[in-house]
């Protein structure tokens, strides 16, 4: 799917002066209900559904960043608080198994870097960690309206959730297993 989507993510990223980007979310639900919002939903047992046949398709799931980018994410996180209290449904391991898996294949498709400036959290993305500047910031270091996968794990360090899903995604990388996926 994201090689057919390929030429469409990437005009549309580059019409907005970047590259293509994977943005890595939390449903904010249970580990089960999952939402059209996102391209990809990661349920509690770390298995993937696609909400769409075409990955290009424009879902409103990251503000102001979602033409030419492919939303993935973790149904969880319902009544989490802050770092320190995710709530009864916290992040799964198989779940943070299975989203390292996903960015990888889909890096590799989209022949993305596995890196901060492709791929983010939505805790990154709203404060901007990317340097671009889409929108005022609305995570974690200004209105905390969204921090989803701030961390992976509660009373992990602050911010460790992007870097620890990056640096997953990119063992899985280096150990091409998931090439032909």
């Amino acid at each position: 799917m994201a090689r057919a989507a390929y030429n469409d993510l990437w005009t549309a990223a580059r019409n907005m002066g970047r590259d293509v980007k994977l943005y890595c979310h939390w449903t904010g639900g249970d580990y089960y209900t999952k939402f059209a919002d996102y391209h990809v939903n990661i349920d509690g047992d770390g298995r993937v559904w696609v909400t769409t046949d075409n990955l290009a398709m424009i879902k409103e799931a990251t503000y102001m960043r979602n033409t030419g980018s492919v939303a993935i994410t973790l149904c969880c996180a319902l009544d989490a608080v802050d770092e320190y209290r995710l709530g009864a449904y916290p992040p799964t391991e198989a779940q943070l198994n299975a989203i390292a898996q996903v960015v990888c294949v889909l890096a590799d498709a989209l022949d993305l870097t596995i890196d901060l400036q492709r791929v983010m959290t939505h805790a990154e993305a709203a404060d901007n960690k990317d340097g671009l500047w889409c929108h005022d910031p609305y995570g974690p270091d200004a209105t905390v309206e969204r921090w989803d996968l701030l961390v992976l794990r509660e009373g992990s360090p602050r911010w460790s959730g992007g870097d620890e899903l990056r640096g997953n995604a990119n063992f899985y990388r280096a150990q091409g297993l998931l090439k032909d996926v």
